[in-house]
């Protein structure tokens, strides 16, 4: 299959390599908020319900905004949403920076009732509703394009590709955010995550497709697509265990590891909680990247998705067990590597087969609620995880995460189906 762009054909391998780039450097921008904002949240006097909804505000938005941008992708296509999407990502680290500039909120606090720290706090939040909005549309955009040059042959295996660029960035981020905070303050980490930004950008207008779809639209309609996901068991399955993995691994781990460490005094060398919180969390998202490369060509050849889907579900609840189990350096470490696994062994065999059973012509639509169900974990996760965890004790929180997950497995293994019965889409000319 040739796919129709701006003037020119370009293959599969072309189209995925140019995603991977711009997926990486977008990975970064969101990897560096997670080592920082927590504990900067604390030293600005923010409370935990205000740290949680700055962590949580950009997945609400882009909750919103997935579905829409899914539509308008499979309308106009993918190049020109997705560079928008780039190019608002850029706009979140630039806030972070007009959030600690003393002029910009103790000027807002004079004009407004309130005071210097929570005019800091709503700009946090008004930068991070910006990147959730870019990030729908580089997101599904990825996804979109993606399914619709593969086939059911092929398709874990390149999707594992454009995850594991995307998977890669997020620990570089995490690492850039949470030495660079360490060593030269927060100021230093939020303009490394704007450069990486800018470079998402820049190459993504260099490299990108222009994917335009043979028609108009697809065949639903925008209002259509709540029915077509909850008529489709198949299609709620996955999204429900996104939801899941999403919930556990955005929401709750990645909102709570910075604390889990300071709580039980684990520490590399001389870096505080907010370093080590970066090292342990760019080693999950390191073994995560590794098993998007694995878990897509295993899945392409497994009689049913479900086959890597489940035991990757039930590594993700010993990762947690292993967290409550051996609260020390190492056992966060082998923790974090197993919710790691998890997530893309998972998640990525099962992206893969929303792509196999998705109309040709609605595949944005679909991707855009896939995205939905794992948005509203990881939005719901930072709100309730820290609350919870202060309530009751991180190993308790952690034991239910992995009593989740076992409950996923069950709702996969019970109906993700034969995915040699699934009708495929003509294959790319080079695969």
């Amino acid at each position: 299959m040739q796919t129709r762009s701006s003037g020119a054909t370009r293959d599969t391998r072309t189209v995925v390599v140019g995603l991977v780039v711009g997926v990486f450097f977008g990975g970064m921008v969101g990897g560096v908020a997670f080592p920082t904002l927590p504990r900067l949240g604390s030293l600005l006097g923010f409370s935990a319900l205000v740290v949680g909804v700055i962590l949580a505000v950009n997945r609400a938005t882009r909750m919103v905004v997935n579905a829409p941008a899914g539509a308008l992708l499979d309308r106009i296509g993918t190049r020109r949403p997705m560079l928008a999407g780039f190019a608002l990502e850029a706009l979140a680290p630039a806030g972070y920076l007009l959030a600690l500039t003393d002029a910009w909120t103790g000027g807002l606090a004079a004009a407004l009732p309130v005071d210097a720290s929570g005019a800091s706090a709503a700009t946090f939040v008004l930068a991070r509703i910006l990147w959730g909005v870019g990030s729908a549309f580089v997101l599904v955009g990825a996804f979109s394009t993606v399914t619709k040059v593969t086939t059911t042959e092929n398709r874990g295996r390149w999707t594992g590709y454009m995850r594991g660029g995307q998977s890669l960035g997020f620990p570089a981020g995490l690492v850039v955010g949470g030495l660079t905070a360490d060593v030269l303050g927060f100021r230093a980490a939020f303009a490394a995550a704007g450069v990486a930004a800018v470079v998402a950008f820049a190459v993504g207008a260099v490299v990108l497709p222009d994917l335009r779809p043979d028609d108009a639209g697809g065949d639903a309609r925008l209002r259509d697509v709540p029915a077509m996901a909850f008529s489709d068991r198949r299609v709620l399955a996955v999204g429900a265990t996104n939801f899941v993995v999403r919930l556990l691994y955005s929401g709750v781990l990645l909102s709570t590891v910075v604390e889990y460490a300071a709580e039980n005094d684990i520490r590399v060398g001389v870096l505080s909680a907010t370093g080590v919180s970066g090292v342990v969390m760019a080693v999950c998202a390191l073994f995560a990247a590794g098993a998007t490369v694995v878990a897509g060509p295993v899945s392409d050849r497994a009689r049913t998705r479900s086959h890597v889907a489940v035991p990757a579900l039930f590594l993700l609840a010993a990762g947690f067990l292993a967290l409550v189990l051996s609260p020390t350096l190492t056992g966060a470490l082998v923790g974090v590597a197993l919710v790691g696994v998890g997530v893309e062994g998972a998640n990525l065999p099962l992206l893969a087969y929303l792509g196999d059973v998705s109309p040709a012509d609605d595949v944005g639509k679909l991707g855009g609620v896939y995205n939905v169900f794992g948005d509203f974990g990881a939005t719901l996760g930072p709100l309730v995880a820290l609350p919870v965890a202060t309530a009751t004790s991180y190993a308790s929180e952690y034991v239910g995460c992995a009593l989740l997950a076992v409950a996923a497995a069950a709702v996969v293994a019970a109906t993700v189906g034969d995915t040699a019965a699934v009708r495929g889409r003509a294959a790319p000319a080079d695969d």
